[in-house]
């Protein structure tokens, strides 16, 4: 498989793993009664925010939707898009060193994505899906590292967006009206949901007989005459008494017997030996002495004057057999196809803007919720996240936008919602100090409801709980004692166990849950020395269980002791695992 490689690149493959864990700290909830709402809108940089999020929701999250930088030059909006914010650089002087002051744009672009890449790897579900947009800047060098960050194997589609509605007469070259959306999947043969039928593809169902459904007329035929050789005869034309074959290279629908059960329904008929062998090759493209023998026709058991009388009858009442005649019973034969028995339809890798909107759209509904766009350069409408959820998710899904700009996704996410009751829950994360002012802003508005008079929007109803970006749970390979200890017993037990944390127990101070019957401690306090001894165990461990894992400062029992309750003792801090 070819491997992309780029200036600093050693540098950041594993980047991922020396990332600090950081605390999130929740500054307020809105919309929600309790004080927790399972919706998060985090500002921050989202490689922190993405570690920070492991504990909770590695391998859980069944759609991820990234809008990073294009990366195209144009350092004038809001979102830098030539990777030259001050904090990327810092970041980059501070993981690439030296090499990061000859990095061209394309080699600072990846080494940002590369890193954030392999933590949403880690946080996607084994049934979910990655869906990036991005444009023909980065597109071929994207491709590259998902192919090795997600495995060429697991690549889905390249999803072309139709962003625009119209072409601009003084364009140059070839205009772009598209842009890329790659979508991987974490495990092999992801199958997207089918999207519902619209009123605009039934429109040309409908019931001239009085039918038991809607239907529109269909092929008869099916292809491989050859290899269905069976299914290669005549049907007798009722009113015209016209013998009927399948076209050249097809066959029937359906098998005979049904086909001549479907014909009774206009008139008596019968198998019949027509020493059509000539016939039937030509139409299965081989010899009459190739032709299958002994395979009758479909024709009138009476006469045609009866037969046309009876068919005539059908005709004018209605409910007409599946395999119907034209033009008042003077035309070819066509079948019926019941709106009923259609399902919905699969997705294609092309997005046209009447069906998910264009960047104008998405343009005016910012400045609809907002009264400002907010120089968001290619903002995205609501509707393409939601073609994209209603795709990758289910109705109770978690849904992640690590480059969150507007809110577009949490705006898709709560209009879904809405729409089918479903309970999806979103993630935010947005490096930008216009987190609060427009990410979240744009959020509760939708939820509260917007606008005035005939362009009032009613609200989708919904929470959320916004945090900053906390402390580092360690400092130098030392516990941050600034950190809260239910975020540090929640870090300790997912590393061991990658569960989340059990409730905390009265009567056991320092327990942290079971798994797998092997039962774990963390004996911290803050300024005072923890000693795993006898003292500890008689006092503080209670829970039955085939084994302990128990981390202290330090550890006085005897191997003797150790291997008799099976204990696996951890020191504080040096055993504590990065993640």
């Amino acid at each position: 498989m070819p491997v992309l490689d780029w200036i600093g690149k050693e540098k950041v493959v594993n980047h991922h793993m020396d990332v600090p864990f950081h605390v999130l700290d929740k500054k307020y909830t809105f919309g929600c009664e309790s004080d927790n709402s399972e919706n998060k809108i985090i500002h921050g940089d989202n490689l922190l925010a993405l570690k920070s999020l492991l504990p909770q929701y590695e391998g859980r999250i069944k759609c991820i939707y990234i809008d990073p930088p294009y990366n195209t030059g144009n350092e004038g909006w809001v979102y830098n898009d030539n990777v030259n914010d001050p904090r990327i650089l810092k970041w980059l002087g501070e993981v690439v060193g030296k090499e990061g002051e000859d990095l061209s744009r394309h080699d600072k672009w990846l080494c940002m994505m590369y890193p954030r890449l392999k933590l949403l790897h880690r946080l996607l579900a084994d049934d979910g899906a990655i869906f990036i947009s991005i444009d023909d800047n980065e597109q071929a060098n994207l491709k590259l590292i998902c192919d090795e960050i997600f495995g060429a194997g697991n690549f889905v589609s390249d999803i072309s967006w139709q962003r625009t509605y119209s072409t601009r007469n003084d364009s140059k070259g070839i205009v772009v009206e598209t842009e890329h959306i790659l979508v991987y999947s974490k495990q092999p043969n992801w199958q997207p949901n089918k999207l519902p039928r619209t009123a605009e593809m039934n429109k040309k169902y409908k019931n001239p007989d009085n039918d038991i459904s809607d239907w529109t007329s269909d092929n008869p035929f099916a292809p491989g005459a050859a290899t269905h050789q069976g299914m290669v005869y005549a049907i007798q034309h009722p009113f015209t008494g016209e013998m009927i074959y399948p076209s050249s290279g097809a066959c029937w629908r359906y098998q005979q017997e049904e086909m001549l059960n479907i014909m009774n329904g206009w008139c008596p008929y019968i198998l019949k030996d027509l020493g059509d062998a000539a016939e039937r090759a030509r139409v299965c493209g081989i010899s009459p002495d190739e032709v299958r023998k002994g395979v009758m026709g479909i024709v009138l058991a009476g006469s045609l004057e009866e037969s046309k009388k009876r068919a005539k009858e059908v005709l004018k009442r209605g409910q007409w057999p599946r395999f119907y005649f034209t033009k008042n019973g003077l035309g070819g034969i066509r079948r019926k196809t019941y709106l009923s028995n259609v399902s919905d339809i699969p997705p294609t890798n092309f997005f046209p803007y009447l069906e998910v909107g264009h960047t104008d759209e998405a343009k005016k509904a910012l400045l609809a919720i907002l009264g400002k766009t907010s120089n968001f350069d290619t903002p995205k409408p609501a509707r393409l996240i939601e073609r994209i959820l209603q795709i990758a998710s289910d109705k109770d899904s978690i849904i992640l936008d690590s480059f969150a700009g507007s809110g577009t996704t949490a705006h898709a996410v709560l209009n879904l919602n809405k729409a089918d009751g479903g309970n999806r829950k979103f993630i935010l994360i947005e490096m930008m100090d216009y987190a609060e002012d427009i990410t979240a802003e744009r959020v509760r508005r939708v939820i509260k409801g917007y606008g005035e008079g005939k362009k009032a929007v009613e609200g989708t109803e919904g929470e959320f709980s916004y945090y900053e970006l906390g402390e580092p749970l360690l400092i130098d390979g030392n516990i941050n004692e600034q950190v809260d200890i239910d975020k540090l017993r929640e870090y300790i037990y997912f590393t061991e166990t990658r569960q989340l944390l059990e409730p905390a127990r009265d009567e056991e101070k320092y327990y942290l849950g079971t798994y797998l019957n092997i039962a774990y401690y963390f004996c911290y306090e803050q300024k005072i020395r923890t000693t795993l001894d006898h003292e500890l165990l008689v006092n503080e461990v209670r829970t039955r269980a085939d084994g302990y894992v128990i981390y202290a400062d330090s550890c006085t029992l005897s191997d003797e002791q150790m291997r008799r309750y099976n204990i696996i003792f951890r020191k504080i801090p040096r055993d504590i695992t990065k993640i």
